[in-house]
């Protein structure tokens, strides 16, 4: 279930299984059912306040309270607008529903131990206003335990944010069929809490006609084109990756970088050091070789190794012309290569440069300050945080992944991917240079550029949440071998099959 619908897709989806024969009755049926089902599993019986909005959430909220009456609970509802005003599917639902209901006003929440948003779903297309917005700040002051049906009320299901930040802050939400960009982009995250995905009846083969382009990271997602290594293997078969070093003041990035993308699995990993830090290079490192060039003609020498087919360039390496140079390059070369930090930020004052050395087996890693450097003005002109990258990926012609904690993996077709699993302790120096190297690692095993970012950073996230508080990013690569080996595991017991 790796696939994420926009609001758009949602609604064709709905159709879709509506034209296979389910009505929609049924799924408002199984939607509601679903909302009381989560519940019970999660809370002993209590008061439970429901609020109900005038559409389908509205319907659902209905179908809910029914259920949890049916099995004992204490059930109060409140309607935004008259109850004779509903219409469709919800009108049915609320026929339904035995049990009274009242106006809503914050005294719906008067001895309630639990609440069920159902006042509006994903679509909503304007910030809240009047009674409901009143009823949102109610309910938020009220910590109550919150239960969302679809998306907690005032979150866009697209956009990932509220219109003016006035949103309900569930502490689970319950969706159908699929998530939205919201449960997966910051802060609609957050605002959800935990997102639990029901199946309603949807057939999943509506997938086949949608076609989605946008997909939770996971290794269900890639797991079958995982590099692991053929017995018969050799180590230049699993590829040479290169970290090219800063100068002698600033080496420390390359060889995080070197180290995550030997623990990624490259079969050798050099560092490309100018020649006044070689020395220094040389003392830190064992098992990663140091390669020493002079200048950019030197660096050209050294990468026309054809056993060279991975490099990263840009931790440490300095803004200016002449890392600008020593990109150029790297990029004149038949190798896969992951550009970060100053290899990016060099080109902020022409970023059109640094676009027609590009090719696709690129990876682009800039956080959102090196994002609007290059890409200046993208992110505020775009929807959300997946059309940027999209745009920019298609922008470069490669892969751009847009780093945070609801980092995005664009390929320049327009496939996306979003990750999850960061915690908040990556949030620390040196963390996007494992990184780099991660992705360095699975370039240099034949991954292609996409597929290589996403491994890398869901690999960089459980790496991270596998060693727990008090991260640094030295302890990245350490903790790899624990999570490639519980991602073995998974693969013996169930195998990865890739979403429709």
């Amino acid at each position: 279930m790796n696939e994420i619908l926009t609001v758009a897709e949602m609604g064709t989806a709905d159709r879709l299984a509506v034209e296979h024969g389910v009505p929609s009755l049924t799924l408002m049926e199984h939607a509601g059912h679903a909302v009381a089902d989560e519940i019970a599993r999660r809370f002993e019986p209590c008061t439970v306040a429901v609020i109900c909005g005038p559409g389908n959430n509205g319907g659902d909220g209905f179908v809910a309270a029914r259920h949890l009456a049916e099995r004992g609970w204490d059930v109060r509802l409140a309607l935004l607008g008259r109850r004779d005003a509903l219409k469709g599917d919800a009108a049915a639902m609320a026929g339904l529903w035995q049990g009274g209901d009242e106006p809503l006003t914050p005294h719906v929440f008067d001895d309630a131990n639990l609440i069920i948003d159902a006042l509006f779903g994903a679509g909503l297309s304007r910030a809240l206003e009047g009674e409901a917005r009143d009823i949102v700040l109610a309910l938020n002051h009220s910590r109550i335990p919150v239960v969302a049906v679809d998306v907690p009320s005032g979150l866009h299901g697209d956009l990932g944010h509220a219109f003016d930040d006035v949103c309900v802050q569930a502490d689970l939400t319950v969706t159908f069929f699929r998530k939205k960009p919201a449960h997966v982009l910051m802060p609609g995250r957050m605002q959800c809490g935990e997102v639990i995905v029901a199946d309603i009846g949807i057939p999943e083969s509506v997938l086949d006609t949608i076609h989605p382009r946008l997909f939770q990271n996971g290794p269900s997602l890639w797991g079958a084109d995982f590099p692991w290594p053929d017995p018969r293997a050799h180590k230049y078969a699993r590829g040479h990756c290169v970290v090219v070093s800063g100068p002698s003041h600033a080496t420390g990035a390359a060889r995080m970088a070197a180290r995550g993308a030997l623990r990624a699995g490259a079969g050798l990993v050099s560092v490309a050091s100018p020649l006044d830090a070689a020395d220094i290079n040389a003392a830190s490192l064992t098992a990663i070789m140091v390669k020493p060039f002079k200048g950019v003609g030197g660096l050209d020498e050294l990468l026309k190794d054809k056993r060279i087919n991975a490099v990263v360039i840009g931790p440490g390496c300095g803004v200016g012309r002449a890392t600008r140079e020593l990109v150029a390059a790297v990029l004149a070369h038949d190798c896969a290569s992951g550009i970060d930090a100053d290899g990016l930020t060099s080109f902020a004052e022409n970023p059109g440069e640094l676009f027609r050395l590009l090719h696709e087996n690129c990876v682009l890693t800039p956080h959102e300050g090196e994002f609007e450097r290059i890409f200046p003005g993208l992110l505020k002109k775009s929807a959300n945080k997946i059309e940027a990258a999209r745009a920019a990926a298609a922008m470069a012609k490669c892969t751009v992944l847009l780093k945070g904690a609801d980092t995005v993996i664009a390929a320049r077709d327009g496939r996306a991917i979003v990750n999850t699993d960061a915690p908040p302790t990556l949030a620390t120096a040196g963390a996007g240079d494992v990184l780099s190297g991660f992705i360095g690692g699975m370039l240099a095993q034949g991954l292609d550029s996409h597929t290589a970012a996403a491994i890398a950073a869901w690999l960089h996230g459980e790496a991270a949440l596998a060693f727990g508080p008090g991260l640094i990013a030295e302890d990245l690569p350490e903790m790899l071998p624990e999570v490639l080996g519980r991602l073995k595991d998974e693969r013996d017991e169930h195998g990865f099959h890739p979403p429709r």
